[in-house]
């Protein structure tokens, strides 16, 4: 995007989305009225329990199986996944009129079970982050396109309410031109978790910074530049890159993003703010439905100057994600997120962690 403006971001969003809305009404789409058939490969991502626990809430799928391959893991599966058949994903790929698969493995086994899944014909909501190689996820991103098949990704703003009002409010230009984005995505991890992590060179960016790297290329569009500064507050005790901040750069705005992996309570300082010469969008912490909107004049029933906003409770991030997802497949409505954002959501990600793509 060569300006951060209201009409370059309708223009790039609408003309990709436009794109894609050919693409997914071709595709292995379910008629109104008719569940979705899907299944879940994996248990262990951090995020898989809650992901599984919504989509057994929307009326839209029948679920038909779950894969997980791990002994132990499969024992262990609990309330969560009770009553769910367990099969494995040779079953599953071949289920009759299955449409769609969740991944949710542990984060290095991701990519490669989507590339089976896309191989398969399967659309596929992927969580994240999508690995640490950038041509082998644009590879897939080709690959589903080529295909007519949709991936959503599992970034976990996309669909909280208060996200939602800022990016209704940046589209319909009530902040005006932005010229900053600011968000920090933090917490305090444990001597296990810190060994675990230790395996991905992208450390707390790559992890959780991820999230609010989407939620700032959704305002701001892809960055020309990203700087990132990384820090190991324990070298001696591991490798873990755990202090992280990545400066974004634009034309006419800059974005900074900060995410460690030692903050003590982290998570009730996370924020993300959005300022344009109209308006500023201040949530936090990250999460809640409360948050700060100043307006330069009044817009819709909110009124000029700063004021306490908080929306109603919506029905739950994952469900709101496989509804869209649902309506995308029966040709009733475009992604708000084609392959070109999600290529350069992980371009980004993969730079601000301190990556080499090149």
């Amino acid at each position: 995007m060569s300006t951060v403006t209201r009409r370059n971001f309708l223009t790039t969003v609408g003309a990709a989305t436009a794109g894609l809305a050919l693409n997914t009404s071709q595709s292995r789409a379910a008629s109104k009225g008719e569940k979705i058939k899907i299944g879940q490969i994996g248990t262990g991502h951090a995020h898989a329990r809650s992901v599984f626990s919504q989509l057994l809430k929307t009326d839209d799928y029948e679920v038909v199986g779950v894969v997980e391959n791990d002994s132990e893991r499969r024992q262990a599966l609990g309330n969560a996944y009770q009553g769910v058949k367990l099969i494995s994903e040779e079953q599953l790929l071949n289920t009759k009129g299955l449409q769609a698969v969740v991944v949710e493995t542990e984060v290095e086994d991701l990519l490669p079970t989507a590339r089976r899944c896309a191989d398969a014909g399967m659309h596929i909501h992927l969580d994240k982050p999508a690995g640490e190689n950038l041509a082998d996820y644009k590879k897939l991103l080709d690959d589903m396109q080529r295909r007519k098949l949709h991936l959503q990704m599992g970034y976990i703003y996309r669909y909280h309410p208060a996200f939602q009002f800022c990016y209704q409010a940046v589209t319909d230009g009530w902040l005006g031109d932005i010229f900053e984005v600011h968000a920090v995505m933090s917490k305090k991890v444990g001597a296990d978790s810190r060994k675990y992590l230790s395996r991905f060179a992208g450390g707390s960016m790559f992890e959780i910074g991820c999230h609010v790297i989407d939620a700032a290329i959704r305002v701001l569009g892809p960055p020309q530049q990203v700087t990132a500064y990384n820090r190991k507050t324990h070298p001696d005790q591991d490798p873990l890159v755990d202090n992280q901040l990545a400066v974004f750069d634009y034309p006419r705005a800059i974005a900074s993003i900060r995410s460690t992996l030692v903050e003590y309570d982290g998570g009730r300082r996370r924020q993300f703010t959005v300022c344009g010469e109209h308006g500023t969008f201040d949530l936090r912490p990250l999460g809640g439905r409360s948050f700060r909107l100043a307006l330069e004049q009044p817009r819709g029933k909110y009124k000029t100057g700063y004021q306490d906003v908080t929306l109603p409770e919506g029905p739950g991030i994952f469900v709101s994600a496989f509804r869209d997802m649902a309506a995308i497949l029966r040709g009733e409505k475009a992604t708000d997120y084609p392959p070109s954002h999600e290529l350069a959501v992980h371009e980004s990600i993969l730079r601000a962690s301190g990556y080499d793509v090149g």
